[in-house]
């Protein structure tokens, strides 16, 4: 099953009974370039009442409510995030209170029309996740070896030589299998 991140930023604004609701979604790669984005908004609105966030960052989900009754922010950002499939998307709202209560029904709504409008108007594509593995194999067949990554278009890092040429690749994780089972056929071993 695929899962998608955002291409870039995206930022909107509603105003709901006189509260402003800046809703932000942007693609991170990790938590802490999520705290690094969190900081740079709370920076820049330094009166805001909330800024309310929600991450999926493979196993570095998280939010926070940041001062709103429980379970009325956080939570709520990252189901919408959870049911665009999204990962690698940090999604955050500031509030600038307006004077009139919402309710914890009307905050639920308000903090999900945020982060669903701002992905509206976002641009998903499918994430990939890579994996980094090293290849060893005979000085005899490395050119071959080579050739083939080349036409597969995995990223070569780096390479050493001991007993035996040892490639450092990078290349997409659902294409591990195809690569173990290409190994034998590049091998003059084989």
């Amino acid at each position: 099953m695929p899962v998608y991140t955002l291409t870039a930023a995206v930022e909107i604004e509603l105003e709901i009974r006189k509260s402003r609701f800046i809703g932000i979604v942007m693609p991170v790669d990790n938590r802490d370039a999520a705290q690094r984005q969190l900081e740079q908004l709370r920076m820049q609105h330094r009166a805001a009442t909330h800024v309310c966030w929600a991450l999926m960052a493979g196993g570095q989900s998280g939010m926070s409510d940041d001062g709103e009754p429980s379970g009325t922010a956080g939570r709520p950002m990252l189901e919408v995030l959870r049911h665009h499939e999204l990962d690698g998307v940090l999604a955050a709202v500031v509030r600038y209170y307006g004077g009139i209560k919402l309710g914890a029904g009307g905050l639920v709504r308000a903090y999900t029309d945020a982060i669903a409008t701002a992905l509206k108007q976002a641009q998903r594509v499918e994430r990939i996740v890579y994996a980094e593995v090293e290849i060893a194999i005979a000085y005899a067949d490395e050119s071959q070896l080579r050739y083939w990554l080349q036409q597969k278009q995995y990223a070569l890092l780096s390479s050493r030589h001991d007993t035996l040429a040892r490639l450092h690749v990078r290349l997409p994780a659902a294409q591990l299998p195809q690569l173990a089972d290409s190994l034998p056929r590049l091998s003059s071993n084989a």
